[in-house]
């Protein structure tokens, strides 16, 4: 699998996890072995993608912009901006994927608040 490709799907399966279709992305993107690691749920695909569907539903108006996305190797890392609503200052986000046999068999996700004041003028994105 090329750059591009590990790239494209690690996007499309955020966007459509995003937006409401998490049982899409884990059936077109994601291996039967896949496992992740956000501390705050089990660790198996199907506990997971409950929870983004749940989250895109309570989150309607959810905005999720993808600001970089970087490939290594087996490993493609996304750096997004999450607000979740348009007035709400939102939070960075990094998920990290690994790829095997062309599709996603393991997950890492970390955010952090943007706060509404920051010392450093660069900001976050």
């Amino acid at each position: 699998m090329n750059s591009n490709k590990y790239k494209e799907t690690a996007k499309q399966f955020l966007m459509l996890a995003a937006g409401g279709e998490s049982r899409k992305a884990f059936e077109l993107f994601v291996s039967k072995d896949f496992k992740h690691h956000n501390i705050y749920f089990k660790g198996d695909a199907e506990t997971i993608m409950l929870a983004m569907e749940e989250n895109a539903r309570l989150m309607p108006d959810k905005i999720f912009s993808i600001q970089r996305i970087i490939h290594e190797n087996d490993l493609v890392a996304v750096h997004s901006h999450v607000k979740m609503n348009p007035k709400h200052p939102g939070y960075a986000v990094m998920h990290i994927f690994r790829f095997e046999n062309e599709k996603v068999v393991e997950m890492w996700d970390f955010g952090q608040e943007v706060p509404e004041e920051m010392i450093n003028e660069n900001g976050m994105f």
